[in-house]
C-alpha cells in the first residue's frame, strides 16, 4: 500500500518535531562535565548540602529499625576524617571494583584470542535470508557479553549479512546496532553488565539492609527472557515497517559493500569454537558435580545453594569460564602461542578498563559520602512516606521511575554513572516500599537500554550514522532517526508490558530472587 502525500506531510512534521527535541537534547548534553567530573560536583554538593540539613537537624525514623536518622555533616570534625581518611578504603571496597576487574580478566582474555568475534560471526554467517534479521538482533543481545566491543564488531558484520542474502545492507546495520545498544541491558548469557548493576545495588541496598547481597545472576531470568523478547520485537518491526522505510533507501552505485569472505569462519575458526564449546561445557558439568552433594562447601549451613557461597562468587565463576574458554580457544587457532600471552591480554583488558576505574574512583567516593552523611536513606524514607500517604501502589511507582530514568538516559550515557546517580535513592526507597533491590534493577535496565540508540550524546551514534553513509552518503541524522526511532519506542513499550507481566505473575527474577 502506498503512502499518501498528506501521510507522507504528517510523518515528516514528527520526525522534524523529534529532531529538535533531540537537537535540544544534545546541547544540554553537552554542557554536561565529564561523568567523573559530575560526580565530583556532586560530592562537592553534598558537602554543603549536608552541612545545611544537618544545621536544620533534619531526620527522619527508618522504619526497618524504628531507630532515628539524622543527616550527617561532611563539613564537621568527624566528616573531614571520613573524606581524608576513607578515602582509598572506600575506592577498593566499592563492590564494583573488584568483582568487574575479575570478570574482565577473563573477557579480554575471550576477546584478545578472537574467541568473542568469531561467536558473533558464527551467530549471523550461514543463516536462510527470512531468519537473517532474528539472528543478528539475537546475535545482538548475546554481543553483550563482550560490552562496547560489541558496537565495532557486530555493526559492520550486520551490513555484510543483510548483503549476503541481497537485501539492504543499511537495513542490517540498524538492526545491529539497535539490538546491541537499545538492549543492552538483555542478554540470555551473564554479561560485564550484571555484575556491575550488582556492585552498585548492594551498596545501595545495604543503606537499609546490611545484609543484603544483589549477586550478578539476580535480573538472569528476566534478562534470559528479554533477550528472546527483544529479539522478535526487532524482528517484527524491521520486517513490517524499517524494511518499507528502506525500500526510498537504495544503496549508492558506488558503495563500499564490503568483503563477503568477513563472514565466513574457516576451519581453524570451526574446530576454535568446537573446543572452546566443549571446555565450557567441562566446567558447567564440574560445577554441577559440585554442588549435587548435600554437604558440598558451595552449599550453605541448611544444604540450600542460595545462602551458599555458589552465587556469591559467581563472578570469579564467570571470569575463569571466559578465561579458560578464550585459552582454549587462542591455543586452537593460534591467536595464543605461549603462555605469556595469556596475562598480556589480561594486561590488554586493563588497560581499555583505565576510563571505568577512574570514573569509579569518584562513584565511590560520592557513594562514601551519601551513605555517610545518611542523606541518602532519610530522602528514601521520605520519599517512601510520601508515597504510602498518597496511596501510590507499585506500578505507578514504578512507571515513574521508568519516565525519570529514560530521560536522564538521553544525557548521561553511561549506565554505571547513572545508576550510581539514581540508585541510592531509588533501591532503598522502592525496598521500603517492600519491593526487592533486584525489582528495582530489573526495571533500571529497560529505561537505560532502550533510549541509547536515540542519545546523540553516544559516541556509537556517530558511528553507526558514518556506517550508513557507507552505503549512502546522502544519509544524515534524520535518516538515523527514522530508522531507529519506531524500533526504539516499540522495544520500551513492550520490554514495559513484559516486566509488567512478570512482576504481575510473580516470576523470580533470578535464582532464588523474588519480584516482590
Amino acid at each position: 500500500m502506498s503512502t499518501t502525500p498528506l501521510a507522507e506531510k504528517k510523518e515528516s512534521r514528527a520526525l522534524d518535531a523529534t529532531m529538535r527535541i533531540l537537537n535540544g537534547i544534545e546541547r544540554v548534553g553537552n554542557k554536561l562535565p565529564h561523568p567523573f567530573w559530575l560526580f565530583v560536583i556532586l560530592s562537592v554538593f553534598i558537602m554543603v548540602l549536608s552541612w545545611a540539613l544537618a544545621a536544620m537537624n533534619v531526620s527522619a525514623v527508618n522504619p526497618a529499625d524504628n531507630k532515628p536518622v539524622a543527616v550527617q555533616s561532611l563539613l564537621s570534625f568527624e566528616g573531614v576524617q571520613l573524606m581524608l581518611g576513607d578515602a582509598i578504603e572506600s575506592f577498593v571496597t566499592f563492590p564494583a571494583l573488584g568483582t568487574v576487574l575479575v570478570v574482565m580478566l577473563g573477557v579480554a582474555v575471550a576477546d584478545k584470542s578472537g574467541l568473542l568475534a568469531t561467536v558473533l560471526k558464527r551467530g549471523i554467517s550461514r543463516v536462510p535470508g527470512r531468519w537473517v534479521t532474528f539472528a543478528l538482533a539475537f546475535t545482538g543481545m548475546i554481543s553483550h557479553a563482550a560490552a562496547d566491543s560489541a558496537y565495532i564488531v557486530l555493526i559492520p558484520l550486520g551490513g555484510l549479512a543483510f548483503y549476503a542474502v541481497g537485501r539492504n545492507p543499511i537495513i542490517g546495520v540498524i538492526v545491529a546496532y539497535v539490538s546491541v545498544a537499545a538492549g543492552f541491558d538483555a542478554s540470555p548469557v551473564v554479561t560485564p553488565t550484571d555484575v556491575l548493576l550488582g556492585g552498585i545495588t548492594t551498596e545501595a541496598a545495604q543503606t537499609i539492609d546490611p545484609n543484603v547481597t544483589v549477586t550478578p545472576l539476580a535480573n538472569y531470568f528476566f534478562s534470559l527472557a528479554s533477550s528472546f523478547v527483544l529479539a522478535a520485537v526487532i524482528t517484527l518491526v524491521t520486517e513490517t515497517v524499517i524494511a518499507k522505510r528502506a525500500q526510498s533507501m537504495p544503496v549508492d552505485d558506488d558503495a563500499d559493500l564490503g568483503d563477503l569472505s568477513d563472514l565466513k569462519l574457516s576451519d581453524l575458526e570451526r574446530r576454535g569454537l568446537r573446543w572452546s564449546g566443549l571446555a565450557l561445557l567441562v566446567i558447567a558439568a564440574l560445577v554441577a558435580l559440585a554442588i549435587i552433594p548435600s554437604n558440598s562447601p558451595m552449599r550453605g549451613e541448611n544444604g540450600d545453594l542460595v545462602s551458599g557461597p555458589l552465587l556469591g562468587s559467581i563472578a570469579l565463576l564467570i571470569g575463569v569460564a571466559f578465561l579458560v574458554v578464550g585459552i582454549v580457544y587462542g591455543r586452537t587457532v593460534g591467536t595464543i602461542k605461549r603462555s605469556s600471552d595469556v596475562p598480556n591480554f589480561m594486561a590488554h583488558g586493563m588497560k581499555e578498563m583505565a576510563p571505568v576505574i577512574v570514573l569509579f574512583f569518584a562513584i565511590s567516593q560520592f557513594l562514601a559520602y551519601f551513605k555517610w552523611t545518611n542523606i541518602g536513606t532519610i530522602t528514601a524514607i521520605k520519599g517512601a512516606d510520601l508515597l504510602k500517604a498518597a496511596g501510590v501502589s507499585g506500578p505507578v511507582v514504578f512507571i515513574g521511575i521508568l519516565l525519570i530514568v529514560t530521560i536522564i538516559n538521553l544525557l548521561i550515557t553511561s549506565g554505571s554513572a547513572q545508576w550510581a546517580l539514581v540508585g541510592p535513592v531509588f533501591v532503598p526507597m522502592l525496598m521500603l516500599l517492600d519491593i526487592p533491590p533486584e525489582t528495582t534493577q530489573a526495571l533500571y535496565r529497560i529505561a537505560d537500554s532502550c533510549t541509547n540508540a536515540l542519545s546523540p550524546m553516544s559516541p556509537y551514534f556517530v558511528l553507526v550514522l558514518g556506517f550508513v553513509q557507507r552505503y549512502r552518503k546522502s544519509s544524515g541524522i534524520g535518516t538515523l532517526m527514522a530508522l531507529v526511532l519506531p524500533l526504539c519506542l516499540v522495544m520500551l513499550v513492550t520490554w514495559t508490558v513484559l516486566f509488567f507481566a512478570w512482576w504481575a505473575l510473580g516470576i523470580p527474577l533470578g535464582p532464588g530472587v523474588p519480584v516482590r
